[in-house]
């Protein structure tokens, strides 16, 4: 998910008012962000914040409406369609997981993440065709009868072989990022006279480790080959019923596989035509299922798997998308200032959460477990060490490694502290250089050893 959006003049579509609307709803979803990153404000995004901001969003659906309605706009049904997706599918499905979550943060991530996402694709792309600056990538797509009976197919299809009850996002997903994930393609050449076809699938992590986790028996942490075989093959027979029950489509004959990177899937998406492009929420995480025209540099994006090359290729896929991945640090300080020098210190290269308590430290890793902890030693009611103890006292916990960030340099502080066997000690008058270098050096040092 994008921690932030700057808004950049390429967001300009030349239209004042919705520019400066456009402009108005990213700086509301940055400020909802931010103060997401605060466990006590964190509820009042999730009720009220996003609240604030679906009444923006409507309010700017309808002044964008009204403008294109005034100007005789040829493509005033199918943005309005568009406008419609988002305000009655997607944000209801996606406010839904927030009440079932209590309003957690990765849930309040998870909906802000997929916001962005949206707003960006549908400002670069759709809103521009309001001008005539670009064509609109749905002109094409298939019928709203045969999207809808798809949508159904799918439905039945997940819930024989997984029990999930589907939700259906948005029937004209533009492919925006909603997580980690994995794209697997399909590339099936044509029936003569018709037309060949790239299906891509899009697996949010959590859906595999929840799913094919299970099928195999075994609780995965994390997706590894293990897991991307398993789906490779799952998502084969997906497709395989889908072509029974569409035959129309045309889908004749596999001719290769691929896994895309993010980046991948977005350049085919921006280069190839969607017949039709699906996002539901499967309740333990989400899937998106795409059919796309095949042609384009598009389309060859994404290296083949053979049977000689698949197990190098997808270890190869795994740790590329590991790196990608920013490592997660949680900051525990009981210092505002503390907190807010180490997320400057720290922001651009790991993803940094925050806790003033062990408390709240405990429910952040409870949440979303870090690759390391910055622990200060002197804390009011529960100190570093006694911090340190209840972790290790939890067995998800004790093996997240804890450097100790702490004031106190003198001898008998330090036997203290490094008598508990931390991963690491630093103070904090030590220049944020040195600190930034302590920290790159440990992570530097782990995957050398990995």
């Amino acid at each position: 998910m994008k921690d932030k959006l700057a808004w950049q003049p390429r967001f300009n579509v030349g239209v004042d008012f919705i520019d400066r609307d456009h402009k108005q709803l990213f700086s509301i979803m940055n400020k909802l962000l931010t103060l997401s990153q605060n466990d006590t404000k964190n509820e009042w995004v999730g009720v009220e914040g996003i609240k604030y901001f679906k009444n923006h969003v409507e309010e700017h659906f309808a002044r964008e409406e009204q403008y294109m309605d005034s100007i005789h706009f040829g493509g005033y049904e199918l943005h309005k369609r568009l406008h419609d997706t988002f305000k009655k599918k997607t944000l209801p499905s996606m406010e839904e997981e927030l009440v079932k979550s209590n309003y957690s943060m990765e849930a309040v991530h998870h909906f802000l993440g997929v916001c962005i996402g949206w707003m960006t694709a549908h400002t670069l792309i759709e809103d521009r065709t309001i001008t005539g600056k670009v064509k609109s990538k749905w002109v094409n797509r298939t019928s709203e009868e045969s999207i809808t009976a798809l949508e159904q197919t799918i439905m039945k299809i997940v819930n024989d072989m997984f029990q999930l009850e589907l939700r259906v996002v948005s029937d004209q997903y533009g492919g925006e990022d909603f997580g980690r994930c994995v794209y697997y393609k399909l590339v099936y050449s044509p029936e003569k006279g018709k037309k060949r076809w790239d299906v891509i699938l899009v697996f949010e992590e959590e859906l595999l480790i929840n799913t094919v986790g299970e099928m195999l028996g075994v609780r995965f942490s994390e997706i590894d080959d293990l897991v991307v075989n398993a789906t490779r093959q799952i998502a084969v027979q997906f497709v395989e019923y889908v072509r029974e029950a569409f035959p129309s489509i045309g889908l004749s004959k596999l001719e290769k596989e691929s896994l895309l990177t993010y980046e991948q899937f977005i350049t085919s998406f921006q280069e190839q035509t969607p017949e039709c492009s699906l996002l539901f929420n499967t309740g333990v995480g989400y899937l998106g299922f795409c059919i796309l025209a095949a042609g384009g540099p598009g389309g060859d994006l994404g290296l083949s798997l053979t049977p000689k090359n698949v197990t190098d290729e997808i270890q190869r896929y795994l740790k590329k998308e590991k790196t990608a991945k920013k490592k997660q640090i949680l900051v525990v300080d009981d210092s505002d200032v503390v907190q807010h020098a180490m997320k400057m210190l720290l922001g651009s290269d790991y993803d940094v959460a925050l806790a003033n308590s062990a408390g709240s430290a405990i429910k952040s890793i409870a949440r979303s477990k870090p690759e390391l902890i910055l622990l200060d030693y002197e804390m009011p009611i529960c100190d570093g060490k006694q911090t340190l103890e209840m972790l290790r006292s939890e067995e998800e916990m004790a093996d997240i490694p804890v450097i100790f960030l702490t004031g106190r340099g003198d001898k008998e502080s330090v036997r203290n502290v490094m008598s508990l066997k931390p991963a690491g000690y630093m103070l904090k008058t030590m220049k944020p250089e040195e600190i930034k270098e302590v920290i790159d050096g440990y992570f530097s040092q782990r995957e050398k050893h990995a």
